[in-house]
């Protein structure tokens, strides 16, 4: 397997960890488990965002392109 793949399969895992993160800690009613969930969520979140900087630097990730002021007026003007 390539640094490329096993980058991108690493990302990917965590986006998926990211998201059962905020499931369990939205429904959690003990507030040990819910802090001890956010402190591990904060943790994934800060490794994925530097694993992201080194995907794109070595370009294995190209974000979409950026939208235009119109494009996000449009959404603005949907989601009021």
């Amino acid at each position: 397997m390539d640094e490329k793949t096993m980058v991108n399969d690493i990302l990917s895992g965590l986006k998926a960890s990211l998201t059962t993160y905020q499931g369990v800690i939205s429904e959690a009613e003990n507030i040990q488990l819910r802090q001890t969930v956010q402190q591990i969520r904060n943790n994934d979140e800060s490794f994925q965002y530097e694993l992201f900087k080194v995907a794109q630097s070595k370009g294995y990730y190209k974000p979409a392109a950026q939208a235009t002021v119109t494009e996000i007026q449009t959404v603005k003007n949907e989601l009021q």
